[in-house]
């Protein structure tokens, strides 16, 4: 083999903190290559030589030549050749490729950029263009080597919001089971009348909550509440007002008042528009949060069918009666928790036998189909009364493939949720 190294000149050094740049001299003429070689060495560079393209292609192999000069016309392989194999090699680091050609018409040099060359000379290089294309070319170095080392920083920071994110998604997981055990009874039964839950969040995990809850003397409450907001903030409070419906919490439950409530006709729990009141107090003057919620809530006496409920902001509730006609109930109202002074008023109806009451939330109405045009209350009628006569559970599963139908397979752009209650007394 004919490569060989030549050192460099202190005096031509580029400076102290400037990486010293390995060029590789290619071609067949040795006095050729020692001409070329001895500018370089004066200039501050480390110098390598071949004789030939296979030469040049084993040491380009090692990884730490930077700056090759190739002769277009060599015995065997031809410069253009060894540019494309240095091109296919391996490796993150970049080799810039010259080419150094007697030829000088357009269709030469353009094969040459096209096989992967940076820049061309032609022969014989003048002493002041050649230095001037190396210093372009440890440009493009400099400027190669400082995106490498920004990609690595990137690539090392991908990896650990990576694990930051895998670490999160478990937890969203865990979240989401312990937000759908809120609604773990899909289907509750009292006495023959049946209330049926739906919860689909839109991600992970939603603001959306359902349920229902015993109020003891054949009274029974349902409620569909939709926290502003998204993600983990709204399901924290999803969680909170769960666990003050449930009864689970120390004071047994915001809805039941403990005979401290003159107006309840002898019952052990707030009205409805005094439960959206004391809710809304809760929010501003104890949580001082600035989220809010939209609520329906219902109450209603097993035996009679009487039925009281407060809307908060949320779709009115609707009533699918026996026969086949379909009813809005509410007077609309304010979210809870965005105003200090709001009040709630009571809309009262009675419920027949075979009768359903439908608690939903905005996540329907609000569904869009593909040309952004919301189901809303209208469209939430017309779909009631083409499933009518399906069962409460089959009837929920109608409403859910209705709306995917409607946004065309797509996910849920919102929490949907909603109670179905069917009156058997």
């Amino acid at each position: 083999m004919n490569a060989r190294s030549l050192p460099f000149s202190e005096a031509g050094a580029t400076g102290a903190s400037a990486p010293v740049r390995h060029v590789l001299i290619v071609d067949d003429s040795r006095a050729q290559r020692r001409l070329v070689a001895l500018s370089l060495a004066r200039w501050g560079y480390r110098v390598s030589e071949a004789a030939t393209a296979s030469e040049a292609l084993a040491l380009c192999q090692g990884g730490d030549v930077d700056i090759v000069l190739s002769d277009w016309m060599m015995p065997g392989m031809s410069g253009l050749e060894l540019c494309r194999r240095i091109r296919a090699l391996p490796g993150e680091a970049y080799c810039y490729f010259i080419l150094l050609t007697s030829r000088s018409g357009t269709g030469e040099v353009v094969d040459g950029l096209d096989c992967g060359a940076d820049d061309y000379l032609v022969k014989p290089a003048a002493p002041d263009e050649l230095r001037a294309r190396l210093r372009a070319g440890e440009r493009v170095l400099s400027m190669q080597a400082e995106l490498v080392d920004k990609n690595q920083l990137l690539e090392r920071a991908f990896s650990e919001l990576r694990t930051i994110y895998e670490s999160l998604d478990r937890d969203l997981v865990e979240a989401r089971r312990l937000q759908q055990s809120f609604a773990r009874d899909r289907s509750r039964r009292f006495g023959r009348s049946t209330v049926t839950l739906l919860l689909r969040p839109s991600g992970h995990v939603g603001g959306d909550l359902a349920g229902s809850l015993d109020l003891g003397a054949g009274r029974i409450a349902l409620y569909s509440i939709d926290v502003s907001g998204h993600g983990v903030a709204s399901a924290l409070m999803t969680a909170r007002l769960a666990g003050l419906l449930s009864g689970l919490s120390p004071d047994g439950g915001v809805a039941r008042s403990d005979g401290a409530c003159g107006q309840c006709a002898g019952h052990d729990s707030w009205p409805p528009e005094i439960l959206a009141a004391r809710l809304n107090r809760m929010m501003i003057a104890d949580l001082g949060v600035e989220q809010y919620f939209t609520m329906a809530y219902a109450e209603i006496d097993l035996r009679s069918g009487a039925l009281a409920l407060v809307q908060a902001g949320h779709p009115h509730p609707v009533v699918l009666r026996a026969g086949g006609r379909v009813e809005l109930l509410g007077q609309g109202g304010l979210p809870v928790g965005l105003l200090p002074d709001a009040t709630f008023e009571r809309s009262e109806t009675r419920l027949l036998p075979g009768d359903r009451l439908f608690l939903l939330s905005d996540g329907v109405t609000e569904c869009p189909d593909l040309s952004g045009h919301e189901l809303g209350e209208a469209g939430l009628v017309r779909l009631l009364a083409e499933h009518a006569g399906l069962g409460s559970e089959e009837l929920m599963e109608a409403l859910v493939w209705a709306l995917h139908e409607r946004m065309g397979g797509g996910d849920f752009r919102d929490d949907v949720s909603g109670v179905l209650f069917d009156y058997r007394p």
